[in-house]
Order: structure tokens, then sequence, then C-alpha cells
């Protein structure tokens, strides 16, 4: 129990992984203008008992957080059983979905379960949310965010700023808070190597995507904490100013379906965990590369940023709610 508690410390001394991005299936039924990972392809999905020998072995090295994901991980007809494996393993997990394939009964079950639900959501417009998300689906999507009114685990609601959107991002954002989900608010990034696909109708000119985010900060309608550093972060990236060097390789990194890790998302892969360990593969990363990256882009990957950034400002994090504050005279709700 002891080593169990001090393993993830050691690792954080030793800016060694303390958390993983799970890529758990390669399907979607979304088409993103802003996504770019490699989806669709028919290559091999671990099965879920390869998973659990995997994560089996990551606990041993100490990670302990997990942000599962896709593609659409509601996809995966397993993945229940699979974040009950995670579960009962450790880990502290983070399901990230598009929305569309929440149920009552599947609530039900991960509530059970101590697991944070993010949903993705940039408008509550169904062209514009068709045009940005390349399927009809805001329908689905917000049919499953009414399921959540009694979900008893931290929910966020996570909207990416583009040039379709900007002028949707206040309602999107009371939208949240109705709902009781905590927003979170990313800028598109389309230089982000093989994560941020260029789309010249989501493009936009950073002074007038600075000027969204800085109404935000303004009308203090996101909480304190890492959320509201995160936006101050992106403000700073749209105005071309330097950010801390992100965490990619070194306190976090991301596994796709087939077991493949890269330091994140949006960089090459160095190995596989199937054939691999994770310390063999840690040795292989190009963290010249790592840096090179994280000197152009904040990223609207909070994965990569998030440990650093917390262990930098321990105030903050603690400040960091899991649930919305209820409403005080720190925020206005008016529009």
């Amino acid at each position: 129990m002891l080593q169990a508690l001090l393993k993830p410390i050691k690792n954080i001394l030793q800016r060694r992984p303390i958390l993983a991005i799970l890529e758990v299936t390669l399907r979607c039924n979304s088409a993103c203008g802003y996504c770019d990972l490699p989806l669709n392809h028919g290559r091999y999905e671990m099965s879920r008992k390869e998973i659990f020998r995997v994560f089996s072995h990551l606990y041993e090295e100490g990670l302990r957080v997990v942000f599962v994901q896709g593609g659409e991980p509601l996809l995966r007809k397993d993945l229940p059983d699979i974040l009950d494996d995670l579960s009962s393993l450790g880990f502290t997990i983070s399901l990230i979905t598009n929305g569309t394939k929440l149920t009552a009964a599947l609530l039900s079950r991960l509530a059970r379960q101590s697991i944070s639900l993010s949903i993705s959501l940039d408008t509550l417009n169904r062209k514009r949310y068709h045009q940005i998300r390349g399927a009809d689906q805001l329908a689905l999507v917000l049919k499953g965010i009414d399921l959540l009114k009694e979900y008893p685990h931290p929910k966020y609601l996570t909207c990416i700023v583009s040039e379709v959107n900007r002028d949707d991002v206040l309602d999107v954002i009371h939208f949240a808070r109705k709902h009781d989900m905590i927003p979170v608010l990313g800028a598109y990034h389309w230089d982000v190597s093989r994560y941020g696909k260029l789309d010249l109708t989501l493009q936009y000119q950073k002074a007038t995507a600075s000027a969204v985010f800085q109404e935000v900060l303004k009308k203090n309608i996101v909480p304190k904490g890492y959320f509201r550093d995160y936006l101050k972060d992106n403000i700073r990236w749209l105005n071309d100013q330097q950010l801390p060097t992100c965490d990619a390789g070194r306190y976090s990194i991301a596994i796709d379906a087939s077991g493949n890790v890269a330091p994140c998302l949006a960089l090459p892969h160095t190995g596989n965990l199937l054939s691999s360990t994770l310390s063999e593969i840690l040795d292989t990363l190009d963290h010249t590369t790592i840096r090179q990256c994280s000197d152009r882009s904040s990223c609207n990957m909070l994965c990569s940023r998030v440990v650093g950034s917390n262990l930098r400002h321990p105030l903050s994090a603690f400040q960091t709610p899991t649930v919305l504050p209820q409403p005080t005279s720190e925020f206005t709700h008016a529009h």
C-alpha cells in the first residue's frame, strides 16, 4: 500500500509519467474539421485483456490517471468493462466523449465507479454543429447531456473556439452552467503536428479569438483554478506570448488503441507497449522535438499541460473545483 502511494510521488520528482491518454478506439462517428488524428483506418485495437495487462504494468510504473478517449470511445462495445478494469486497478479515470452515445443504462453503470465525464460541445446551433463536427448529431448530444442531471461525479463541457462558433461561446458556457457542468474553453490550433488539421472555414484571426477569451475571463463564468488558468494560457498563446514547457513525455504520455506510445497526441509514436516496457519507450523520446512543439503552441489538449501546471501553481490547483460552484457574486449570468 505504501509503495502504491510513493511510486507516483517518485515519478513526479523524477519527471516521469503519472497520466496516460488512452485512445481506446480508432473509430469515430464524427469528422471534426479541427481533428487530424489517424482514425477509421481499420488498424488493430487492443483487446480488453491486453489493455488490462498493459495498464497493470503502467500502474506498477506509477501512472495513476487515465483520460479515455477515441475516436469516439463509446463506439467500443466493451468500454464499460474496460473502465471497470481500469477502476479495479486503482486508476482515476476521465472519459472524454462527443456525447452522442450516452444512455441512462450506461451512466448508471459509470456512476458506480468514480469516473469523470467530459462532453465536447462547440455550439448549440444545429447547422454550425454539423459544419464543425461533420455530422448532424446535436440533438443526440443534447439528449445525452439531459441524462447527466443526477450523475454524481465531475462533469465537464469542453468548447473549442473557431471562426465558426466564436459568437456562440457565451451561450455554450451558460448552457454548461445551467446543466451543472464545469465549462472548459480551448482554442482551435491548426499547427500542432499530427493533431491539429488546417480547416480554412474554422481558421480565425488570433486577435478576434483572443477577444472571445478575454470577454469570458472578464465575466468570471469559468470557475477559479486550473481551468481559468488554461483560459489565460490560451489568451497568452493567441497574443504570441511564450508559455511554460508542456508535460508531454514527462508527466504524461499518449497511448493509441494499438498500444503505440507517443509523448502526446500531436507527436509521432516511438514504441509499443505490447512489445516494449514503458521505460524502454521513454528512453527513446526526442525531447528536443517535444520542446519545439511546446514552444509553438499552448495546444487544446489539456492532458499535456495539466500536471505541470498544477505543480507550478499549487494554490490554483487547490482552488480547482470538481463540481460547479453555486452561483455567487463572483459569477455574472447575464449575456
